[in-house]
């Protein structure tokens, strides 16, 4: 099923200086076209199911296969039993995620043999990787696709490759794709909407794989950018969030205008979506201009999500941060006092190599400095094709598990502190839907992106509500519904 084919021409192998140097290609803004007609009834009396590892990026570009799956006349599974396309849309930001994917794959090979019909794709970000393909090929020959994050676009095409070819269909570009509009999107729920600002991120931290698998920083053009959302607000939409591998970097790969992210979140703000959101953020692209629109507030959130990694300035300087500890927290600074009530949130990696007790004890001292009101928290992992990869891993795992541990208990001690700080108060609620845990209690999110659970009638889904905080938990809040809301533009 083709291992002795050669695919060694599809790949680019990581390499650091080669990748800094490729903001000198150019790339083109091109619309997506209707599919064409032999393609559109392909899927018709067929069911797809995409599995998605990974960040909002991987969860916004399952949205875009499902529309497009869905124009050649697809269905969505209710399972894996019923799909005839299954698609697993990878996440290869560490090793584990990487590792479960595989697993899948293996378990998967059953479902194959029991219908041969089947279509098996691989996809996402493990697909850019050359030594992933090549131990696909070696060892899950039953694959049917492969494809990558540049080619999304030409879902259809490859998808009918595999129909009807015996050999595995395998399409992944090492060069960046073009940025591409009007490609259609499943969005399930009609409440909250991930909006695509930019694809790739520049900065190349030593840790990090995206780079290789994402590709350089490219910006959408700010006239598509706006249209979708003025599209979402008409449809009914309460809230979007912008996203981007380093989201505030829009705009710096422009030519022919002067246009940042500020420029962007200024306008969004004068478009009629309750609420605004964005994420990741980078430090070091976070300047004073963007704090001055921040603060206008309105749809604008209060919750600003700002990884920091480490609290130390040489492990940073490692990590390639290109950002201080100083600069980190005077950036802090600026935001607190342009923003007082704001909510900070954030990324922490403990265990990077050379990682000593007194500089992890600098992230713990910048954790209790800043008061972040949660972070995500990683132990580090190499990953292999990335600068940090060569270092020597000398933290042990036993040292990096205490140290995440107290780092998490210092983080869940600051967390109770500043929801028990919102006892008694009312605050404004975006109910999404009921609890996982209990169908008679309904739960939902505060700008500040903090989950409230609380009793009340199901037609409130998709609703403001105004919830009185009874109950402050370390992660989640408990209160009472005290009356239905108005997107506000103010409150927690």
């Amino acid at each position: 099923m083709g291992q002795e084919k050669d695919y060694s021409r599809y790949f680019v192998a990581p390499d650091l200086k080669a990748a800094k140097k490729r903001s000198k290609d150019g790339v083109r803004v091109i619309r997506f076209e209707d599919i064409p007609e032999p393609m559109r009834d392909a899927g018709r009396g067929k069911k797809y199911l995409i599995v998605t590892y990974g960040c909002q990026m991987n969860v916004h570009d399952s949205e875009t296969m499902a529309g497009i799956l869905e124009q050649m006349g697809y269905e969505p599974a209710a399972g894996e039993e019923d799909a005839d396309v299954i698609l697993l849309n990878t996440c290869a930001i560490r090793e584990n995620a990487e590792d479960k994917v595989f697993g899948e794959l293996g378990r998967l090979k059953q479902r194959k043999l029991e219908k041969p019909g089947l279509i098996l794709g691989v996809c996402g970000c493990m697909s850019q990787e050359e030594v992933v393909v090549n131990r696909i090929l070696r060892s899950y020959p039953y694959v049917d696709l492969i494809f990558g994050t540049h080619n999304i676009h030409r879902l259809p095409h490859l998808l009918m490759n595999a129909l009807f070819s015996k050999e595995m269909v395998v399409e992944v570009w090492s060069k960046e794709g073009d940025v591409v509009e009007n490609l259609p999107k499943v969005r399930r729920d009609g409440l909250k909407a991930w909006v695509n600002i930019m694809y790739g991120c520049d900065k190349f931290c030593t840790y990090c794989i995206v780079p290789y698998t994402r590709g350089k920083e490219r910006s959408r053009r700010p006239e598509d950018v706006l249209a979708e959302i003025r599209d979402l607000a008409r449809k009914g939409y309460k809230e979007i969030t912008l996203l981007g591998q380093n989201v505030n970097a829009y705009g710096k790969d422009f030519t022919d205008r002067d246009y940042t992210f500020a420029d962007l979140m200024d306008d969004v703000r004068k478009i009629g979506i309750p609420r605004v959101r964005f994420t990741t953020s980078h430090p070091r692209d976070f300047d004073d201009r963007l704090i001055e629109v921040l603060a206008k507030r309105g749809n604008l959130v209060e919750h600003i999500h700002l990884p920091v990694q480490s609290g130390n300035s040489q492990i940073l300087k490692l990590m390639a941060r290109k950002y201080t500890r100083e600069h980190y927290l005077e950036l802090v600074r600026k935001i607190k006092e342009a923003i007082p009530d704001v909510v900070l949130t954030t990324d922490i990696i403990v265990g990077f190599p050379g990682e000593t007790e007194e500089q992890f004890e600098d992230t713990l001292s910048l954790v209790r400095e800043v008061e972040f009101d949660s972070a995500f928290t990683f132990i580090y992992s190499p990953r292999e094709g990335t600068p940090a990869a060569k270092m020597q891993d000398d933290v042990p795992m036993e040292v990096k598990k205490e140290r995440l541990d107290r780092l998490n208990r210092l983080l869940a001690e600051i967390g109770r502190r500043k929801n028990e700080a919102l006892r008694g108060q009312v605050v404004e609620v975006l109910v999404e839907g009921e609890s996982k845990k209990d169908p008679n209690v309904l739960s939902g999110r505060t700008r500040t992106n903090k989950l409230v659970h609380f009793r009340g009638p199901k037609h409130l889904i998709g609703q403001f509500v105004k919830i009185r905080i009874d109950d402050p938990q370390t992660w989640t809040l408990r209160g009472t519904l005290v009356g239905e809301a108005s997107a506000t533009g103010a409150g927690a």
